[in-house]
């Protein structure tokens, strides 16, 4: 062996005629930090391939949900007692957060956006600003975080709960459709419930904003209502509704479909519940920009 040749330049490469072609390895070719960096690739397409299998699922939870929705209602089947009862813990669980958070955030935005407005000399875009970011962003974005965080955890543990004492299997057996039966009540309550909130959040952050603007900034009250209907437009409170009944529906469709595919144990369940969290999180952020941009597209924004 040559001097710096290590044993691994001692094996071969098999060639297409097989071991007799064999060539040496070139020195320094590690064998081991190959087959190392093949499995991690292989472990990555399979976390991918994992993702997309999970998308795919969830697609398919979609549209069964929404057929079994309106299939049901159509046939008088639906249960409207589990509707009213999901709505109404939907609504004792997230209205008071909501809230809490729309007064804040457009108390922050006002503030932020006013004192720059006032270095530079123009106050009246106070309202518009708050108008836009407000009644367009941050509204039906607030609206799924807390319908995600509060609602869709419960409706996954709930679900995955079921699940773990083979409830749902126990329905399969019975011929009775776990997803109109207990899905389908779930989707419509959190789509209903999503668009109020969304009008409440909408309603307390231009409040706030209001009272941020005048009493705190000593921005006029006329300016600010002017400024407010002049750049405000009814596009704005549909892409706000439509936003918010989208996002509570992915928020929903999510979390039945981790809970009714939660594994077993409650270690199972908990899991569940932080991937449909997850999920529904970076979920809403690329449908925001997606449906952002398409009501960009057909509705420009208003100009002066």
């Amino acid at each position: 062996m040559r001097a710096g040749a290590g044993p691994v330049t001692d094996r071969l490469i098999t060639g297409p005629g097989g071991p007799a072609e064999g060539h040496p390895l070139p020195d320094g070719f590690d064998v081991d930090a190959f087959d190392f960096g093949a499995d991690e690739l292989r472990a990555v397409w399979a976390k991918v391939v994992s993702a997309l299998g999970i998308l795919g699922d969830i697609f398919a939870m979609l549209v069964d949900a929404v057929w079994s929705t309106v299939e049901a209602i159509v046939r008088r089947r639906f249960s409207w007692a589990e509707f009213f009862e999901q709505a109404w813990f939907l609504i004792s669980v997230t209205w008071l957060p909501t809230i809490l958070i729309a007064i804040p955030f457009g108390l922050v935005l006002v503030l932020e956006v006013g004192g720059l407005s006032v270095q530079l000399g123009a106050t009246s875009i106070v309202g518009a600003v708050d108008a836009i970011g407000i009644v367009r962003e941050a509204a039906p974005v607030i609206t799924a975080i807390i319908l995600s965080g509060a609602g869709g955890s419960a409706i996954c543990s709930d679900l995955g709960a079921r699940t773990m004492r083979d409830e749902i299997s126990a329905m399969w057996v019975m011929a009775v459709d776990p997803v109109e039966r207990l899905v389908a009540p779930r989707v419509l309550a959190t789509v209903v419930v999503a668009l109020l909130l969304n009008g409440i959040v909408a309603f307390a952050g231009i409040l706030s904003g209001y009272l941020a603007a005048v009493f705190i900034l000593h921005s006029s009250a006329g300016g600010f209502l002017n400024s407010f209907s002049s750049f405000a437009q009814p596009a704005d409170a549909i892409e706000s509704m439509f936003k918010a009944g989208l996002f509570g529906l992915l928020a929903a469709v999510v979390a039945s479909h981790q809970g009714m595919n939660a594994k077993r144990g409650p270690a199972g369940v908990g899991e569940a519940v932080n991937r449909s969290v997850v999920i529904t999180g970076v979920g809403l952020f690329l449908l925001n920009l997606l449906v952002t941009d398409v009501f960009l597209a057909i509705v420009p924004p208003r100009v002066l």
